[in-house]
């Protein structure tokens, strides 16, 4: 998958002539609304047509795989489709080979390293009798080898919508979590509409995990976790009901989002994890935490304090390191999650935490912010389509932060009012995608479902293969 940027005077064509790739599959790709429409700044994913297919209108798993020439049950199985019936337009369909025609002063070693396929797997592949032996104009199958990791996807919407959403892009999860249950003072547990979202999960062998939260009415509760933690009689009752709840609802684990914890908690937060997971690892269950953004153990402020990492990672199967909200609703316009921030707390985090229990949080938003910006004013959360329609709908051009790794743009609306959105696109997320191949986490975790953002669904296929 290529990654192109629109310059002046590009037009869908020029750019699909470019890189000898049909014009549709371009435009199914990014789901764009106008294909004469293009924005300066704009990124565009460029599918391979060697490699990649993306679904049209009227294809089926059984038209497309005559197309490409590949066994219905190898796209089926090497894509993970859960549902073969279904399809949406849009979606990618990794190919499980290609073919490389052998050009003079190739060599099987140069071909391999190109490719980044080990070698044995190229000879595996084709049963080549002298691998110093190859010639021009030989065709070699190449092994289309992507890496594999867990994606957790976080989803407040309940109703139908959320859980159409679940159906079609389930196939990209190891995890679903419904936020959120919330705790009581009388150790009882909030109720949440989510049967319809469990149910998509299963259908789409996603393990659904019960988001647990001090969160009281509009905000987290720094005394309604105090209450818990400080009260054994109390922690028992709740574990028991958090395990019926469990058992009922059909979860396959629990993730905690205690934040805004007393810093006279911490160790109270850390001895709970270790009685919860003493109770529910040996039934089965997984027990995992959210983590507030730390670059170092003793960093302060009520949102920090209390989480441990060294102990979080000690206690429990994984954590989510919650890297975003450096742009966030009340405060100064900035990147969501930008990429030198990001670093630092992970810079910290596998100082302390197996990064084989890391799970490196990815916004799936944007936000527009009216500037010069004042205190007491909160922006607008946008989509990443949202966000490049408003580009287009003012005629500016999308910069990009090569700092930060975002995307963003400044315009004037009707009114006279100053906007500067920052948000994310292809670029971004493939800078986040690196940063998790680099640091060699567990994965990525999305907040939150429910925003446009079809380039990283068709991004993350193309490079991953997601444990389930």
């Amino acid at each position: 998958m290529n990654i192109y940027v629109v310059k002046s005077g590009d037009t869908l064509w020029s750019i699909s002539k470019q890189f000898f790739v049909d014009m549709s599959q371009i435009s199914y790709a990014n789901q764009l609304k106008n294909n004469d429409i293009l924005i300066i700044g704009q990124s565009l994913l460029i599918p391979e047509s060697n490699k990649e297919y993306i679904v049209q209108p009227g294809d089926t798993l059984n038209t497309i795989s005559t197309k490409v020439n590949v066994s219905l049950r190898e796209l089926i199985d090497f894509n993970q489709i859960s549902n073969p019936s279904q399809l949406y337009i849009g979606q990618l369909i990794v190919l499980p080979s290609f073919i490389h025609t052998v050009k003079a002063g190739d060599t099987l070693y140069t071909i391999s390293y190109n490719y980044k396929v080990a070698l044995q797997d190229i000879l595996n592949a084709n049963q080549i009798p002298n691998p110093s032996l190859i010639y021009p104009g030989q065709k070699i199958l190449i092994p289309n080898k992507r890496k594999t990791t867990e994606i957790n996807a976080y989803i407040t919407q309940t109703g139908s919508e959320g859980v159409g959403e679940v159906r079609g892009l389930g196939n990209y999860f190891t995890y679903l979590s419904p936020f959120t249950y919330s705790i009581t003072k009388e150790g009882t547990l909030t109720s949440l509409n989510d049967e319809g979202l469990i149910a998509a999960a299963y259908d789409t062998n996603v393990d659904p995990l019960l988001v647990l939260t001090n969160y009281s009415g509009s905000m987290f509760d720094s005394d309604l976790a105090a209450d818990l933690l400080r009260n054994e009689t109390l922690q028992n009752k709740l574990i028991s009901n958090l395990t019926n709840t469990m058992e009922t609802k059909g979860y396959k684990g629990v993730n905690f989002d205690f934040e805004y914890v007393y810093p006279e908690d911490r160790e109270n937060y850390n001895q709970f994890l270790r009685k919860v997971t003493s109770e529910l690892k040996p039934k089965g269950y997984s027990v995992s935490t959210a983590l507030a953004p730390k670059i170092k153990g003793d960093q302060k402020g009520l949102l920090y304090e209390a989480h441990d990492y060294k102990a979080h990672g000690e206690i429990v199967d994984f954590v989510v390191i919650m890297t975003y909200e450096w742009g966030w609703a009340g405060g100064r316009p900035w990147a969501i999650a930008p990429v030198n921030e990001v670093k630092k707390v992970l810079d910290y985090a596998v100082t302390v935490i197996p990064r084989s229990k890391i799970i490196m949080g990815v916004p799936l938003y944007g936000r527009d912010w009216k500037i010069p910006w004042e205190e007491g004013t909160f922006a607008k959360t946008v989509s990443p389509v949202a966000a490049v329609d408003l580009a287009g709908r003012y005629g500016v051009r999308i910069q990009y932060n090569n700092e930060y790794q975002a995307p963003f743009f400044k315009y004037w609306d009707e009114s006279g009012q100053q906007h500067e959105v920052w948000f994310e696109d292809a670029r971004s997320i493939l800078a986040k995608q690196t940063v998790l191949d680099d640091y060699k986490l567990r994965g990525m975790s999305y907040w939150v479902l429910g925003s446009a953002f079809p380039q990283n669904w068709v991004l993350q296929h193309a490079r991953y293969r997601v444990e389930k």
